[in-house]
């Protein structure tokens, strides 16, 4: 097994094309955008994380489910560009940071790893999961999407979501969805949350873009 993908990779790749994924125009990833959000439910989240931001084009939705969001990825040429997209909302941070060694600190009502856990080797996402799972709030929620096609990368989709499942033992498995070339699976706390950790929503009707 090929060894986690480090920034220098991922900057290589920005240099060659500003978006190389075609998140800002693909209607691929728009709907699978839509499929994400979708998977988190009715509710609203305090504290966000987002793991692998890239260029910003999710996090600028994210942003409206959210009180805060702190964005990180290891590419700084992906995040000037998202800065710049998510300019105007004042809740989202970005951060330069890889992991699982720049794991942020903090508790998360929401982390969520779109398209980047099968960049890791299968130590460091059994590390990710058990950094997420003691960084998640009572009552919060990670989300994990992953390309399941061919790939050239460290570990497939489906062998990171069954490494982060193991890694993370006190979490439960909420939700699944299966498309043709992507899963989303939803992770809770198997413990009871704390009486008040879900927050009201008539308290919090108003996004982070006001």
């Amino acid at each position: 097994m090929s060894p986690s993908w480090d920034g220098a990779v991922f900057d290589r790749l920005y240099a060659q094309t500003p978006d190389p994924w075609d998140f800002a125009a693909s209607p691929y990833e728009q709907a699978k955008y839509d499929t994400t959000l979708a998977a988190l439910g009715e509710r609203r989240f305090g504290a966000a994380l987002e793991v692998g931001c890239s260029i910003g084009v999710l996090t600028r939705r994210l942003a409206a489910r959210a009180d805060s969001v702190l964005a990180i990825d290891v590419a700084q040429a992906a995040l000037d560009q998202a800065a710049a997209r998510c300019a105007d909302i004042a809740c989202v941070t970005f951060r330069r940071a890889m992991v699982p060694q720049d794991f942020p600190s903090g508790h998360f009502d929401l982390i969520l790893f779109s398209e980047v856990l099968y960049f890791l080797d299968a130590a460091d996402v059994s590390r990710t999961a058990a950094l997420a799972m003691n960084h998640l709030a009572p009552g919060g929620i990670i989300v994990l999407v992953n390309w399941i096609g061919e790939t050239n990368t460290p570990t497939t989709g489906d062998e990171a979501a069954a490494l982060f499942e193991a890694a993370a033992a006190r979490l439960q498995i909420n939700s699944s969805l299966r498309a043709e070339t992507y899963r989303i699976d939803v992770f809770g706390s198997r413990e009871l949350p704390l009486q008040g950790a879900e927050r009201r929503k008539d308290i919090l009707s108003a996004d982070c873009t006001d």
